[in-house]
């Protein structure tokens, strides 16, 4: 089931640029995969404006890396076209921050120099971020989304890119970014319900559709208490 975001709602993401628009240094990531926001009435993407208690795999904080840098370590993922042989997380190897396969066990890729692991239970809203990357220009979105797979994992080892297809529980708008001048460095994200699971560790899949068939993917466990 597809549910809405509470933030952001059904696909709108973007299109690569014409020649008149900027050039994006890089194509997006997931930057936080469980974001509170300091003002739930007032809902804000923006370091200041919440805090991340839940990253994607290996996400590198003790870098210390400004928000929307991370593509200089190579943080973001291009999956091969075809679904049926597409990796579905990078897997550039031992280079800090960008690796995302899974690790065994699933605690070596959170905490110390990474990020935290999402704990979260059925029925609780999880809020993803994203930097915009320059590719959520108005004047040239199109019908592009972030898709949000949740799956659990079989031997130890996350499922196919095709299985992930089938369990999509999200669609979000990869162009609810707060305002301002830099474009590169806009705070995105859109919210969802974690649906109905049994309790233990899933694979969130971030996957965003830049142009027709080019897809970018962020991989994340997430632990469902109950």
């Amino acid at each position: 089931m597809v549910l809405k975001s509470t933030v952001a709602f059904v696909a709108v993401a973007t299109l690569a640029f014409f020649s008149s628009a900027p050039q994006a240094e890089a194509h997006s990531w997931a930057d936080c995969i469980d974001w509170k926001f300091k003002d739930p009435k007032k809902p804000s993407w923006n370091d200041n404006g919440g805090r991340c208690i839940g990253y994607a795999r290996r996400y590198p904080v003790s870098l210390n890396m400004p928000f929307g840098t991370q593509d200089k370590i190579y943080r973001y993922f291009q999956q091969d076209a075809d679904p049926r042989v597409a990796i579905p997380c990078s897997n550039r190897g031992d280079g800090y921050g960008s690796n995302e396969t899974r690790a065994n066990p699933v605690s070596e890729a959170y905490g110390g120099k990474f990020g935290r692991l999402t704990v979260t239970t059925v029925g609780d809203t999880l809020c993803v971020r994203w930097p915009a990357k320059n590719h959520a220009i108005p004047q040239y979105l199109i019908d592009r989304y972030v898709q949000i797979n949740l799956s659990p994992v079989r031997n130890g080892k996350d499922i196919t890119q095709i299985e992930l297809l089938k369990n999509t529980v999200a669609k979000l708008d990869f162009a609810n970014c707060m305002p301002g001048a830099d474009i590169d460095h806009k705070a995105c994200g859109g919210c969802f319900k974690v649906p109905r699971r049994a309790p233990g560790t899933y694979l969130l899949q971030w996957r965003w559709m830049l142009n027709q068939g080019q897809w970018y993917s962020s991989c994340a466990d997430i632990k469902i208490t109950k």
